[in-house]
């Protein structure tokens, strides 16, 4: 049944601000994004713009949520080739690069409204990671002797510590090296 009425329009006006909300901090970076930027952009208030979301953590949890759908729109269906290719694009866009760093140290903490996103990313990432591993193991694309789950882990790791390098230094190549990691993986 199609949503009619204020319900479908709220539901539109959200998906407006997190596409503006990407954008604004893909250009203008974490620190220079404010929500003010943000409920000017898509010609609201502050207190209009949270009231779509309650907080500027749940907005930021939000904008991350509609990174990640945005990121996977594009898979090939080759998880190790689509992680690089999110990571080359992760280049293109640092001020994503560091919503998701600071957030994800926040959200360690159990009563920040990021907590269950990244429980729940990070768990969902490990258990595909490691199905995909065990896959390639199967078909001989990968390497036998790999433990799938400590492997998935090792390449979130190497994932996220890559973004930190970045942040601190644009130079480094995420991309690259992420390749280089998983070639190693590879029969």
């Amino acid at each position: 049944m199609a949503r009619r009425g204020a319900y479908a329009k709220g539901i539109a006006k959200r998906e407006e601000i997190l596409a503006v909300a990407l954008d604004v901090i893909a250009r203008h970076g974490y620190r220079g994004a404010s929500v003010r930027e943000i409920a000017d952009a898509v010609g609201l208030s502050q207190a209009g713009l949270l009231h779509y979301f309650g907080s500027k953590d749940e907005l930021f949890t939000a904008i991350l949520v509609k990174r990640d759908e945005v990121d996977n729109a594009d898979n090939t269906g080759d998880m190790l080739e689509d992680l690089v290719r999110i990571v080359a694009h992760n280049a293109e866009v640092p001020g994503l690069v560091h919503l998701f760093a600071q957030l994800s140290i926040e959200a360690a903490d159990p009563t920040h409204p990021a907590h269950d996103f990244f429980r729940e990313r990070y768990g969902f990432l490990r258990r595909v990671l490691a199905e995909r591993i065990r896959e390639g193991q199967v078909d001989g694309s990968l390497r036998p002797g790999l433990d799938p789950e400590r492997t998935a882990a090792i390449i979130i790791a190497a994932t996220d510590g890559l973004q930190t390098q970045f942040l601190l230094d644009p130079t480094v190549d995420m991309a690259a090296e992420l390749a280089a990691l998983l070639g190693e993986l590879r029969a």
